[in-house]
């Protein structure tokens, strides 16, 4: 026998006996974590690159009259390139995440690994009130299916790839592992095996370490300051969940009103067109609404709490009491400014603006009470810090995902406590009038 045709046969042999086995999988999930948080990465700075270009001439000391004509343009921009470029309609990618797992399928197209995030960039970069997480959860969901399919995985490792790779995706962007993980468990419902379970974190931590080392060694929020447990804070909390759990039955509710009404326009340029002129009015009235609202909540957690009205129509709003107003104005409006990014043709996420909600719904719960009780302030900041799990937990009925993810993404891990309080609480709530009103696309 040729010496060359026996190493190739033990070579062959070799690789089907890997393939096979378990070890040749965590492999597979590890390279498709790297590929998704190198993905999310890429995301993350293509959208700040594009953001930065268009808001640097700002003008900070008054309203921007720009502001109404470039959302219109990126959300037209993301609906001619699903029509004409993709042919396809990637809005609300979670949503079609789950609907192909309940379908069995399982073998994504190719150009779902770049399609949602350039569209995304559109979306985000030129306003888009909402998140990147949905385009990177289906970005990062295909990269896996397509590595089953480029090393001929039967369907079931098929499925366990793609489950690694949104769950990578949610790491990525997030540089939240476990919360990447939860993602899967608590959004798209997978039921795991033990060897996808560990599959899947293998998956999430190679993406959170590759998009962390990728970003420069640094995280999106910084959340150092403490939030003491005193009994006097556990009743205040407990109330805190209760609102983040009324205020999430709200945003759920008009998120799904303005889907209706955005699905009911028959052409998509014109649903493209009146989405944007809502975002476009919504961003000119609050300008802290423009993208993810990183850089407004990164603020908040640093205790600048002048930073919601740093601009725009309510620049002079300097006390307390105004500045709670601009605070109220943007939790009334939240919803329709993320629904108008995410149903009327843009593609964006719906993780990212519960957040940021959140984060501004504990900030105006501290600061009413420390308006109605001087002499007993609230830690503005922690309240936030909590608020942003709180209204995670209801809006998406995630509420391990929320805690996990908010204390990951912060790296405030030691804070679970006032996190669990104001998360399962808000579940709760969730959970309760569920059944007769509330519904939401994730």
């Amino acid at each position: 026998m040729n010496p060359s045709t026996s190493s190739l046969r033990r070579l062959r042999d070799w690789w089907h006996r890997c393939s096979d086995g378990q070890p040749f999988i965590f492999v597979l999930a590890v390279l498709t974590g790297v590929a998704a948080g190198a993905a999310a990465a890429a995301l993350k700075w293509v959208i700040g690159w594009i953001s930065e270009g268009i808001t640097r001439h700002f003008d900070p000391a008054g309203p921007n009259w720009a502001l109404l004509v470039v959302p219109v343009a990126g959300i037209m921009l993301c609906g001619w390139y699903q029509r004409r470029v993709l042919r396809a309609d990637l809005t609300h990618g979670v949503s079609k995440l789950g609907a192909d797992l309940r379908a069995g399928r399982y073998a994504l197209p190719g150009y779902l690994c770049y399609g949602p995030g350039v569209a995304s960039s559109l979306t985000l970069g030129f306003g888009g009130s909402a998140g990147s997480e949905g385009p990177i959860a289906y970005t990062g969901a295909a990269i896996g299916s397509n590595v089953a399919r480029l090393f001929r995985m039967d369907s079931h490792i098929t499925m366990i790839l793609l489950g690694c790779g949104a769950g990578a995706g949610i790491a990525g962007i997030f540089k939240a592992p476990i919360g990447g993980f939860l993602f899967t468990l608590e959004v798209l419902r997978m039921e795991l095996t033990t060897m996808s379970v560990v599959a899947c974190l293998l998956a999430c931590v190679a993406s959170a370490m590759t998009a962390y080392m990728l970003s420069g060694f640094t995280v999106d929020l910084t959340y150092i300051q403490e939030l003491p447990m005193e009994p006097r804070l556990l009743p205040v909390l407990a109330l805190l969940g209760i609102v983040c759990g009324l205020y999430s039955l709200y945003y759920g509710y008009i998120m799904r009103r303005m889907q209706q009404f955005y699905e009911s326009i028959p052409r998509a340029w014109v649903r493209n067109l009146v989405s944007g002129l809502v975002l476009a009015a919504l961003l000119f009235l609050f300008p802290a609404l423009y993208g993810e609202g990183y850089g407004l909540m990164r603020h908040i957690l640093q205790g600048d709490i002048a930073a919601l009205s740093a601009d725009g129509f309510f620049a002079s709003a300097t006390a307390g009491g105004s500045i709670a107003l601009v605070a109220a104005g943007i939790l009334a409006v939240k919803a329709f400014a993320c629904s108008a990014s995410n149903s009327g043709g843009g593609v964006a996420g719906d993780f990212a603006p519960t957040l940021y909600a959140g984060c501004v719904l504990g900030f105006l719960f501290a600061t009413v009470a420390g308006l109605l009780c001087p002499d007993s302030p609230l830690p503005v900041a922690g309240f936030a810090f909590c608020g942003m799990a709180g209204v995670m937990s209801g809006v998406l009925q995630a509420p391990l995902m929320a805690l996990f993810l908010t204390a990951e993404m912060t790296d405030a891990n030691v804070l679970f406590l006032p996190l669990l309080i104001v998360s399962a609480i808000s579940f709760g709530i969730i959970r309760l009038f569920r059944p007769a009103i509330y519904y939401t696309t994730v």
